[in-house]
């Protein structure tokens, strides 16, 4: 096997045409067997058939093409006019030789959902995704956050492009600190803020620090992502459960209970929608006084309630008891890979030994986060999709009414999916109509803790994402949802 691959020019942009340029593009192509002409007639075949080089991609002229791999020009030609003959290609005056666009390129195989009782949901057929994790990709403000990466780094000092403070750039803390305590009632010192690269980073830095510090064990609620229950057993720390009710997790039993730390969703539960009551935020406030033990409060979403202002952050409460983590991912995307934990004074020399001395998050990133918190523009696109996500919630529970009213919405009108519960022996088939007809959605079950002891029988759901898709197919996925429901009730 001969690998040509055809290098890009040294040119001068200003003096070449856009022709000359075009010419000049890398090509990588894998030439197998005997006959030169032969060999790049099926290399660029199978470039075309496998989709590598897409319809309508031009390539390099006949000419710049011989000279590149150091053959005849007229064997290219040659080459050319077979794959045109064959309608791989397309030849024009004036426009160059380009892959055919009525060409089929196979689409690749989607790509299986998260498992539900054990069975891939979604997988092949979905063509609509309400799958917990993620938000609105389209709805990403790329202008706005354009804009302040300009502005960030035209102020940036010439120490902004080195490797940075391990702990995250001042500027991003100082930005999050003015933030998060205007916004979430959190008491945050920019010299407690750690920046991280999301929220499983941040938890990898906490468990490590909990167990050099010799933590041994840390409650988690029963219902939540079994990726971070894998995460603090990695870390060496067993994983006792409490209990999630009505009234949020059942913090009132961490007396009971032989742990160093507890993992709460308090704002909004994860994924069964409720806020933890006043008496029990008290009760778990008052089991870290006594005991010397730290809360860990995931404020993934915080920001979104719907019908009146959002519930400060636990940490309000007591800053030396409870380790903040928030992120960027579901306000803006999860691309941007940023996260921040505020950290109690006990805790922060650790965390910042298990981070290291090297910053691993881009630092002009966090300068563009940083701009874009402190000039406003964040809280304009959190009111923004604030009012999308409770026009649509809105619109989640009206069809419901009107259409399946034997189920409802479970939790707090708050966050970014809802728990629709279903009636007893409902969720698999629901599940399962819900991919005939082209639905990716996810039961309860696969967030439910399989080591917790369960007092009654499991609650039956479905947990609906309705900010994970843009507008436009929004009111066909509801569509779809509501078919889903009526065709897996009717089997039960």
């Amino acid at each position: 096997m001969r690998v040509w691959s055809i290098p890009m020019r040294e040119m001068q942009t200003n003096s070449l045409e856009p022709s000359d340029a075009l010419a000049g593009l890398d090509l990588l192509l894998e030439v197998r067997g005997p006959g030169v002409r032969r060999s790049l007639t099926a290399a660029l075949r199978d470039a075309v058939r496998s989709g590598r080089l897409l319809p309508g991609t031009r390539l390099p002229a006949s000419r710049a093409l011989a000279a590149d791999l150091g053959i005849a020009r007229s064997t290219v030609s040659e080459c050319y006019a077979e794959l045109v003959a064959e309608g791989w290609l397309t030849a024009q005056q004036g426009s160059g030789t380009r892959v055919a666009s009525r060409v089929s390129i196979p689409a690749p195989a989607p790509a299986a959902a998260p498992a539900a009782n054990g069975k891939p949901i979604g997988a092949g057929k979905a063509i609509q995704g309400l799958l917990p994790g993620a938000t609105d990709f389209a709805d990403f403000p790329r202008q706005h956050w354009i804009a302040a990466a300009r502005r960030a780094l035209s102020s940036a000092p010439y120490s902004a492009f080195g490797y940075g403070d391990p702990a995250g750039h001042p500027a991003l803390r100082a930005s999050l600190a003015e933030y998060l305590a205007r916004v979430r009632g959190v008491n945050a010192d920019p010299e407690r803020i750690v920046i991280c690269s999301g929220f499983h980073h941040g938890l990898d830095l906490v468990a490590r620090a909990l167990v050099a510090n010799g933590t041994t064990a840390v409650a988690v609620e029963n219902y939540g992502l079994d990726l971070y229950r894998q995460l603090l057993e990695e870390a060496g720390l067993e994983i006792p459960t409490i209990s999630v009710d009505a009234h949020g997790a059942r913090t009132i039993d961490l007396t009971a209970m032989s742990v160093g730390a507890v993992l709460l969703t308090p704002a909004h539960q994860f994924p069964t929608g409720v806020a933890l009551s006043a008496e029990r935020r008290g009760a778990a406030i008052d089991w870290a006084r006594s005991t010397g033990g730290f809360i860990l409060e995931d404020d993934y979403d915080g920001e979104f309630r719907y019908d009146r202002a959002p519930i400060g952050a636990l940490q309000g409460l007591d800053p030396e008891r409870v380790v903040y983590f928030g992120t960027s991912s579901k306000s803006l995307a999860p691309a941007l890979r940023i996260g921040w934990i505020v950290v109690p004074k006990a805790l922060l020399p650790s965390v910042l030994a298990a981070k290291g001395r090297v910053e691993m998050v881009s630092v002009l990133d966090q300068l563009t986060l940083a701009e874009f918190v402190s000039s406003g523009t964040f809280d304009h696109h959190i009111r923004s999709r604030r009012n999308n996500y409770r026009r649509r919630r809105d619109q989640l529970i009206d069809a419901l009414a009107k259409n399946v009213p034997q189920v409802s919405l479970r939790g707090m009108p708050a966050g970014l999916q809802a728990l629709l519960r279903l009636p007893v022996g409902t969720e698999d088939h629901v599940v399962a109509a819900a991919t005939r007809h082209g639905l990716a959605v996810s039961g309860l079950a696969p967030f439910r803790y399989e080591g917790a002891p369960m007092d009654t029988t499991p609650d039956e759901g479905l947990v609906v994402n309705f900010s994970a898709i843009s507008d436009t197919t929004w009111d066909r996925a509801l569509e779809l949802l509501i078919d889903a429901l009526r065709d897996g009730l009717r089997q039960r």
